[in-house]
């Protein structure tokens, strides 16, 4: 017995050790009733650079995004767009595939909730739930938001609309089934307090609490019969399985959880972070984790939840003129000065404001101002004074390399760390703030008064800590810029940009043998002001 213990042992720190090195990033499944705006692209790229950023550092990736296909709402678009629901999430999908490769996005997966893959097993996890008691029919009458695909009670209504989403609510009666909540609240809240980092940002924990579990959690209509294109039960096909059950577990179906080959799910589930925004903030925080325990599977490590990209004057909406997509910036500016705003402009706990003003400001000072002007002074003093050749790491650094070392090492320290607890635009400030105290190193150290003096061991080391902080930054935003940070290392002589991992970040004597390149380039050329905002306002109030 003894024997076989140690052996279960031994393959469960395996299994830890494992899990340490993978990273399972999961956004939402989008819900295809429309064009993608900003705001939504918003989380897919927040997936997409914290899955890049893991990468980097040498982990086993996965990323998976797709589309939420069945309900009420979807049937009748489609039904005013003339097309069978099929046809119209399969047009939808399509779309968000090419947005999705326009904005460099590269997941590993791409789930349709119509997919076989995911119907059938779907229909298992209804029936385990049956059979365990965690299922029951009765009749539902409540007030029903369409866009929403939820019910709510009187007390939830705000001046008699939806909760969520401000639209009016239909009174309705059918028989459903239920999903038995109750049962597993207790248990849920344990585990919230037991699991600090479940949840980000904190105060989510608090609102879920306060908002809907206290006043008492209701059980939860997870089946319709006033429409049909949805999910059957089985063994009771009058009734789709609600969009709920059915959407969330996208994550395991995806995975191949209860199919004959559930190799990834074994591989990568517990998801390591999953990111989706403060109006699915309640599906994602109660009714997931409370079906996941009902299956008795582990929870996600992460669920992130971020707020909204808005306009001055409130959401963003076609009727008010100031809708904003992403492939507009995209065709314009450039992929990576679009992703860079998106992810810069909004904080996790807080609302985003997107203005043209915002816009043009920020890429004419952080990527023209900042960046753009470090790497092309640089790049010019090395062929200037040392015909393009780097010179190498003296190891000694005098006062002013020195404190711009341990500086470097502080930002990328804090960088790491916001970065850790998902705070993106901050660790976005981190970068820019080492890109500032880069620049002001030249000032400091004014290379052309050291070339003048004939002061050469000086010169070199200027020179080195110049490429070599250009090394540390282009390695610090490869993750939401990557065609940016793969331009700067090629500029500064790094030869196979591809080959960069994190696991040299800190180091201060790694270059050897480079050359940068004989003219400098700028990577980001400086926009003029009152014709961008313009050209930005027009666009806006096009659609």
């Amino acid at each position: 017995m003894k024997i076989k213990f140690k052996l279960h042992v031994l393959e469960k720190i395996r299994e830890m050790k494992n899990l340490s090195n993978k990273f399972y990033v999961t956004t939402p499944i989008y819900y295809p009733s429309g064009k993608f705006h900003i705001g939504t692209a918003y989380t897919t790229v927040l997936a997409d650079s914290m899955r890049r950023y893991h990468q980097l550092k040498g982990e086993d990736t996965y990323m998976l995004t797709g589309t939420d296909e069945h309900g009420q709402k979807i049937q009748e678009i489609a039904e005013k767009n003339g097309k069978a629901p099929k046809e119209y999430v399969d047009e939808m999908a399509q779309l968000a595939k090419e947005l999705w490769a326009k904005m460099g996005v590269q997941y590993d997966d791409f789930i349709q909730t119509t997919e076989e893959r995911h119907t059938k097993i779907v229909q298992k996890i209804f029936d385990k739930f049956m059979e365990q008691g965690d299922i029951y029919k009765g009749e539902y009458e409540g007030w029903y938001c369409v866009p929403c695909e939820t019910y709510f009670t009187e007390t939830q209504l705000v001046e008699g609309k939806c909760p969520d989403c401000g639209r009016e609510v239909k009174l309705m009666k059918e028989e459903a089934y239920f999903f038995n909540m109750k049962k597993y609240v207790d248990r849920l809240i344990k585990y919230y307090d037991e699991h600090p980092d479940f949840i980000k940002p904190a105060f989510r924990k608090n609102e879920m609490i306060n908002n809907f579990i206290k006043p008492g959690l209701e059980d939860l209509c997870v089946t319709r019969t006033s429409f049909d294109w949805g999910i059957k039960v089985l063994k009771d096909p009058k009734h789709v399985i609600y969009v709920w059950l059915d959407a969330l577990t996208n994550y395991l179906t995806a995975l191949g959880y209860m199919s004959d080959d559930d190799t990834l799910f074994k591989k990568y589930w517990p998801a390591d972070l999953q990111i989706v925004g403060k109006d699915i903030a309640r599906f994602h925080l109660i009714y997931w984790p409370i079906f996941l325990m009902a299956l008795d599977l582990p929870l996600p490590k992460t669920i992130l939840v971020h707020n909204w990209i808005m306009m001055k004057d409130g959401k963003m909406s076609k009727s008010k003129g100031n809708v904003i997509y992403p492939e507009t910036l995209i065709d314009r500016y450039g992929l990576d000065p679009t992703r860079y705003f998106l992810l810069r402009e909004m904080p996790v706990n807080q609302d985003g404001i997107f203005s043209p003003e915002a816009f043009v400001e920020r890429y004419n000072f952080d990527l023209c101002n900042d960046l753009s002007n470090l790497l092309n002074r640089t790049v010019s003093m090395v062929n200037k004074y040392f015909e393009g050749n780097v010179p190498g790491y003296n190891g000694t650094p005098n006062q002013a390399d020195k404190e711009l070392e341990d500086y470097s090492t502080d930002k990328i320290k804090k960088f790491e760390e916001k970065l850790n607890e998902y705070e993106i635009a901050n660790a976005l400030q981190e970068i820019w703030d080492l890109i500032a105290r880069t620049n002001k190193y030249i000032d400091e150290t004014m290379p052309w008064t050291l070339a003048k003096e004939e002061k050469t061991e000086e010169l070199k080391s200027s020179m080195y800590h110049l490429i070599e902080n250009l090394r540390k930054i282009a390695i610090l935003i490869k993750p939401f810029m990557t065609d940016t940070a793969n331009n700067i290392l090629r500029q500064i002589g790094v030869k196979d940009v591809d080959s960069i991992r994190w696991n040299d970040i800190y180091a201060y004597d790694s270059l050897k043998d480079m050359k940068v390149i004989e003219k400098g380039e700028p990577i980001f050329m400086r926009l003029k002001v009152d014709e961008e905002v313009e050209y930005l306002k027009s666009v806006m109030k096009k659609d």
